[in-house]
């Protein structure tokens, strides 16, 4: 059963760099025909597709955040990473990991955008 945990700092000051880590177990990133996605829900909103990195290693960001939004992974880890540049305090949220074809989703992690 594939299973995602995503793990990073709960806590990024405005202007800096929030990174995130998506580790998969149960399935290699490359083999699976699945994309692999970050999605956030800021609270009360809903949620806001940022981006996804296919098995051949290419990415797809959300126009709205593509200038300062990274995906990459690290195959020997199994591992999927976000970064996004530029923070401010509207980029708080739950930020999940997931893979939407496979109905495989993370619990999500809260990351507060905060002086």
């Amino acid at each position: 059963q594939v299973q995602l945990q995503e793990s990073g700092p709960g806590l990024v000051k405005p202007s800096q760099t929030l990174s995130l880590t998506c580790t998969v177990s149960g399935g290699s990133i490359t083999t699976n025909a699945y994309y692999w996605t970050w999605i956030r829900q800021p609270p009360g909103k809903g949620l806001e597709w940022m981006g996804a990195i296919a098995p051949s290693g290419s990415t797809y960001y959300s126009p709205s955040l593509k200038s300062r939004t990274s995906i990459s992974r690290d195959t020997s880890k199994n591992q999927v990473t976000l970064q996004l540049t530029s923070v401010t305090p509207e980029d708080t949220a739950v930020y999940y990991c997931a893979s939407l074809s496979g109905g495989y989703w993370g619990k999500g992690t809260l990351v507060t955008v905060s002086s």
